[in-house]
């Protein structure tokens, strides 16, 4: 079976091919739908920013030059519409992290989650996700969960790469923090560790 490209589905759908959209839609939902999640924290609203964000990428199609990706066109519109819509909310979050971490709290966190269960480290990633600020946490999930490179992270949010590896460095740590918060006791409880 031969897998039709985003490309020959974006020419299709301008030749009025809808259907050739739906299978764009089928292969991108989840995605734009974890980057909706990860900034707006509430699944309604995330459900609904990502079916504008798949009207706004139908209605706009016309304009893909193809000089990108269409994921990272794709999801520079997820991202835009999930930042107008914390906008419109006023709901900033902000986390305050007086700790600072070192290299040897970034192995302990490491060797920790080797330790947990599949589901146990996505739920406690999850929790952690859930507290990083709306924006790092959308360039975490690009960069981490996306594989996203920071040049295509660079597109999507308009900021320069070098702002992105800033943001993308902090955030790290703070996520390491936050796990630390959570695990790090449980695992040094069950190894006998002195942190």
């Amino acid at each position: 079976m031969t897998i039709v490209t985003d490309h020959q589905l974006i020419e299709q759908t301008l030749q009025g091919n809808t259907q050739a959209f739906s299978i764009l839609v089928e292969r991108y939902q989840n995605y734009v739908f974890t980057i909706a999640i990860h900034m707006l924290r509430n699944r309604e609203e995330a459900e609904e920013v990502a079916q504008d964000s798949f009207i706004k990428a139908f209605e706009a199609l016309a304009t893909f030059r193809g000089e990108s990706k269409f994921s990272s066109w794709l999801y520079s519109i997820v991202y835009r519409k999930s930042l107008d819509r914390i906008r419109k909310n006023k709901s900033t979050r902000t986390l305050e992290l007086v700790e600072e971490i070192t290299e040897a709290d970034t192995e302990d966190i490491e060797n920790a989650l080797h330790y947990l269960q599949l589901e146990e480290r996505n739920e406690l990633l999850k929790k952690s996700m859930d507290q990083l600020p709306e924006e790092e946490a959308s360039i975490v999930t690009f960069f981490y969960f996306e594989d996203l490179s920071i040049k295509e992270i660079s597109e999507i949010t308009q900021l320069t790469e070098d702002n992105v590896k800033i943001k993308l460095f902090r955030s790290r740590k703070k996520l390491f923090n936050l796990l630390k918060y959570y695990i790090l006791p449980q695992y040094t409880e069950n190894n006998g560790r002195a942190i």
